[in-house]
Parts: structure tokens; sequence; C-alpha cells
């Protein structure tokens, strides 16, 4: 089913159309009510009339998160209090945290794009769907809660944690879609085998996950473990929340709600455009939002576009699974590293569960990355010798994929500690 089929299935010059015409009324209000990015602007020599077309967006000025923190709480706000109906907040774990505000048309998008996605991948009124995500200030849990009461669907509002609750009530209520990030759909996956439940005697026959990179090795994993399809959905509270793209149930890339977010791929050191298809930073503008629009919002996600037609019908621009943010990326000895390369190459061994932590030291003058992994119970011998053989198996399949060596260690079964958010892949002790 498609929610939206004259927005989701328009051609690219109706699109460009829509587009031109919200992007010009957005710098008119970010110009007359923000003064960092009108000073940005004026800095350039740049007025809101120069902007006339989509095509006019790559000469306007980038917005980074630090100028959401400089800015904190409410100066990016382009609308009164009074107009602000709600906030949410980033965790602020490095710094002060990003505060977003959505006016009553603001929720209203916000559902809209949510339901589209709950529509791709599959989701339909009759569903019974489980939201696993944070609610609070995180925007995880109320906007996938809002956007499946737009469709229709029953939402079963439990939030993150409580896991044993959380299957006894897959059990209970009939579940039929389960919304969580991924490493905690591994975790319910674990405990269930532990309960002694098989998934098959569930009704989940859709997962929605989000809200951290996760691999096509690890959803190979997690349809396996809990036998369903698995749908990556793509958001950032700084452009609305989850729900700005998302898998159909065709899995080839992230549709971007492109009539609201405008998306860029930019080359990561000159900050140009990158050739068509090619990878780079992604980069939204919001085109629509009335709390606290934003333009050109360097994102730090490594993906690319993909402007086929999809199978589904839709036009709309795909985004691929990102690669990971260009601001996660460990440089180890002159080498690129990020964390679901490592991830990638364990998912493919038998013999490990997809529990990992990346160590990173530093030993007089040189890094050096170390790995803490999970053996499956049924490899994790006493004996000495089967433990090292898999540990250089290990060691092996990394050097021969990454070109770098680790530190490998194996611990037993359930010692990385789990989360019902985003799971901690990294620790980077170079910084202390």
């Amino acid at each position: 089913m498609i929610w939206n089929e004259k927005i989701e299935c328009a051609s690219r010059d109706e699109m460009a159309a829509v587009q031109s015409e919200r992007l010009k009324q957005t710098v008119q209000r970010i110009y007359h009510n923000i003064p960092s990015y009108r000073a940005k602007m004026q800095e350039i020599g740049m007025l809101p009339g120069d902007v006339r077309s989509v095509e006019d967006l790559k000469s306007l000025p980038f917005t980074n998160k630090t100028d959401l923190r400089d800015n904190y709480p409410f100066g990016m706000f382009t609308v009164p209090m009074s107009e602000i109906v709600r906030v949410h907040a980033s965790s602020g774990t490095t710094g002060k945290p990003t505060v977003v505000g959505y006016t009553r048309n603001d929720l209203s998008m916000w559902a809209e794009v949510v339901t589209r996605s709950l529509c791709m991948s599959g989701v339909t009124r009759n569903d019974i769907v489980q939201v696993a995500y944070g609610y609070g200030l995180f925007t995880g849990g109320l906007g996938l809660h809002y956007g499946t009461e737009n469709l229709g669907a029953t939402v079963i509002p439990i939030s993150g944690g409580n896991t044993q609750k959380q299957i006894q009530l897959m059990q209970d209520f009939g579940s039929s879609v389960i919304a969580c990030t991924p490493s905690y759909a591994l975790f319910l996956a674990e405990v269930m085998q532990e309960m002694g439940i098989d998934p098959e005697e569930l009704k989940l026959r859709v997962g929605i996950f989000g809200a951290e990179p996760w691999s096509e090795s690890m959803r190979k994993e997690i349809e396996a473990k809990l036998k369903l399809k698995a749908i990556d959905i793509y958001g950032l509270s700084e452009v609305i929340g989850p729900g700005v793209s998302c898998e159909c149930e065709h899995q080839v890339g992230m549709h971007v709600n492109e009539d609201h977010f405008i998306p860029e791929i930019l080359d990561t050191e000159t900050l140009e455009p990158v050739a068509p298809g090619e990878v780079g930073e992604l980069v939204f503008s919001t085109i629509t939002k009335e709390g606290i629009p934003i333009l050109r919002y360097r994102t730090r996600d490594l993906t690319r576009l993909i402007y086929d037609k999809c199978e589904c019908g839709r036009t709309l621009v795909r985004m691929e699974k990102c690669k990971g943010r260009s601001d996660d990326m460990l440089i180890i000895r002159g080498v690129n590293v990020f964390p679901s390369q490592i991830e990638s190459v364990l998912l493919e061994m038998s013999e490990t569960e997809p529990h990992y932590l990346l160590i990173v030291e530093r030993e007089g003058t040189l890094d050096v990355l170390k790995l803490m992994v999970e053996v499956q119970e049924q490899f994790f011998s006493d004996e000495v010798r089967e433990l090292e053989k898999l540990k250089k198996k290990i060691t092996h399949n990394i050097q021969s994929t990454l070109g770098i060596s680790v530190d490998v260690k194996l611990v037993e079964p359930k010692t990385i500690e789990r989360t019902a958010g985003k799971a901690k892949r990294v620790i980077d002790n170079r910084k202390i």
C-alpha cells in the first residue's frame, strides 16, 4: 500500500517544483527569524530573494550541530514559544543537548511521514505495533507512536527495556510489528531463546529498526532469529525524528520523504556535490517545518542516493543503508575503520555472537585497536587451544578485510552490556 501516491510516485519535475516553492518560503522564514543564520547569509552576500529554485540550495550556508548547541535552548526556533506544542532533545552526552521544537503542523507532518514509512514496510491498519523505542526526549518512541495511530493500526506504547514483559506482550497481545533498535532486537531474540520461546509461535512479521547503524549481515541475523522481515528506518531529531526515510518491502534503499526533506550528498573534504551514485556525506534541508526549520544540516552519515524507480512503484529518491558516520570513523595507524565493517566480519562467522566492543588505546606513539567479542556458548571451550584457534581466525579475517591488525579478546556469552537503546560499540581512550 502507498499512503500518498500523488507525492510518493511524482515525477522528478513535479517533485522539483514542490521543493522549489517550499524552499523559497523556508529560506524567508529562517532569514527573518534566526539571527545566526541570517549573519551566515549576509557574510556571503546572499539574500532570501536569491533563492529561486531548488538548484540554488547548493549556494546556501551549512548548519552544524554546534549551531544548535550555540543557540541553546531555543535560539534556532522561528516561531514564538506560544506556538511550540512539544520539545524534544538529544541526550547531550557529548556536550549541550540539541533542542528541537514542534508546532501542531510539524507534529501532523511528522505523523504523515512516519505513516508513509509504515506503509512502505508493509504495515497496515490491521497490525498491532509494539513500540519498544524509548519514549521521552528521544524522538523514536513518540515518532513511531503517532505515525502508527495516524495509520489506524493498534499501538502498544511499551517503550524500551523490561525485556521479559516485552516478550509476554508479544505472546498475549499478538504483536505483529516490533519497532526498536537493531541491537535490542537481537537481545530480544537472545532472551526468547533463554525463555524457551520459539519466534515461529509469535505473530511477529515485520521489524522496524533504526537509531543506530547496522549492517546487511546483522539484518540476516535478526531475520533468522526473530523470523520476520527487518526494515531499516532513518531519522534524526534535528531534521524531524524517525520517518525521514524508510525501506520498502524490497529492502533496496530507504525512500526519502523528499517533499519535506531535501537530501544532498557531498564530498567529505571539499563539501562539493559528488557525482550521482557516489558515496559522500548526507546533508538535509527541511522545507515544511515551522518550529525549527534547518538548511543544509550536516548529518555526518555516509551514504549514496539512488534515483531509479523502485519496484514498489515509488519514485522518491532512495538512500543506501549508511556505511557509518564521518565523525564516528576511527583512524587507526592511517587506516579508516568503521564499526560496521568489524560487525560484518563477525556476523559472517558462525562461532561469534553479534555483541562486540571496540576499544582504542594509545600505547607509546602507536594506536592499538582492541576487540572484545562474545563467543557462542557451544564454541566457548575450556580448551585453550580451541579458543586460540578461533582468536587467530577472527584476527585473520579482520586483517584481510580491513588491512589492519586488531588485538582480539574472546569473552563468554552475555559478558558485554546490553541496552534497550543505542548500543555502545566504541570506547576511544585516546581522547582521555
